[in-house]
């Protein structure tokens, strides 16, 4: 509640001479110099006590309003207290204290590059919001309200859950916590369009009008299966038996994946001009993501195709290998996914064709 209340909000109720006297009456209200005040008319996190009217907020020093609600040294008393109050001292267990004993933890360091910089993102908001706050006072409602006020970007809503259940896994380890309020709270469901496989018709659109980058950055998406920040620092010297060798920036997961013969043929074609094998120019210069976004949007959009990016080739991939009838232990073989539900997101549609194919071949 901002200042447009305080001067706004019922102005003749709070007329008098002066603050002189304050004391709180039978009835439960305060009285101050020859008038009244109700709680119900107080702003956000102030509240009458036995000898006057109180700033009083969760993790922040109590203090003492000396001005009288409704007038002009109250708002200005109480703005410097809602956005400035000094926060009260703790005892070594906050949210900035757990942030950075998390970042010294085996959690930490065992995770992925990739990974670690998403959760820094996440940890740098909750030092932001949360950091001088004692790691005991956070319940469940509170991380769903964070959840919330962040709806709108429903991947860092979500991360903001995701992080905070690890951070609080981490406190109960350290026996700060005996629980952890971040557990069990469901993330938002995203309401837009999902990702879908390229169907077959644009992907043979691609290859033909495709200029040679393109083209291998293209390939290499969904002849390998893997993401393309991965697929951008393949090189050379890790191509070995007609397959390459990956480790997967996001999981760490090392992996080796054959080439499909499309690959194979456009990796023939391409001149080793760097250490990576995307490099381009006489000083073979890496590709960029924007770079590599550029050039395939580019025949995206001469083939209509805008609505599938770079990453819908690991479905494809996927996809292609569900719809030949390989498992889920062969699809995570080459596309490195640790789990069967994420082959499922990734296959399921195509897995559902071939076994419905399979049922129905049954009554004939």
């Amino acid at each position: 509640m901002g200042l447009e209340w305080i001067f706004c909000q019922h102005p003749t109720r709070w007329a008098g001479k002066n603050h002189a006297t304050e004391r709180i009456n039978k009835t439960g209200r305060i009285r101050l110099g020859g008038y009244e005040a109700v709680k119900r008319d107080l702003p956000a996190h102030v509240y009458q006590k036995k000898g006057g009217i109180y700033f009083q907020r969760r993790g922040y020093a109590t203090q003492r309003i000396k001005s009288v609600p409704g007038t002009k040294e109250f708002a200005l008393e109480y703005a410097a207290l809602l956005n400035g109050a000094t926060p009260a001292p703790v005892s070594g267990k906050t949210f900035n204290d757990l942030c950075t004993s998390y970042f010294r933890s085996q959690r930490y360091r065992k995770l992925a590059p990739r990974t670690a910089r998403d959760y820094e993102k996440i940890i740098a908001w909750v030092r932001k919001k949360l950091g001088p706050l004692p790691v005991s006072g956070i319940r469940r409602k509170d991380v769903i309200r964070a959840r919330d006020a962040n709806a709108e970007t429903v991947r860092f809503a979500n991360y903001i859950v995701q992080v905070l259940r690890i951070l609080l896994e981490h406190s109960i380890d350290l026996g700060w916590r005996d629980d952890n309020p971040a557990k069990g709270v469901p993330l938002i469901k995203s309401e837009g369009k999902q990702r879908e496989p390229w169907p077959l018709d644009k992907i043979e659109l691609f290859r033909a009008i495709a200029s040679a980058r393109a083209r291998l950055v293209f390939e290499l998406c969904l002849g390998t299966g893997q993401r393309i920040g991965d697929v951008l620092k393949m090189r050379w010297d890790e191509i070995e038996d007609g397959g390459i060798h990956i480790k997967q920036g996001k999981t760490g997961k090392a992996l080796w994946v054959p080439f499909t013969a499309s690959l194979a043929v456009v990796l023939s074609n391409t001149p080793k001009t760097g250490l990576t094998i995307c490099a381009w120019g006489s000083r073979g210069k890496a590709l960029t993501y924007r770079s590599a976004h550029e050039a395939v949007m580019d025949v995206r959009k001469q083939i209509g195709a805008e609505e599938y990016d770079m990453h819908s080739l690991r479905y494809s991939a996927a996809s292609e290998l569900a719809a030949l009838g390989c498992d889920d232990d062969l699809i995570m073989a080459v596309t490195g996914h640790t789990t069967k539900g994420m082959v499922a997101k990734y296959a399921g549609a195509a897995r559902q064709k071939v076994r419905a194919i399979q049922a129905q071949g049954k009554r004939k």
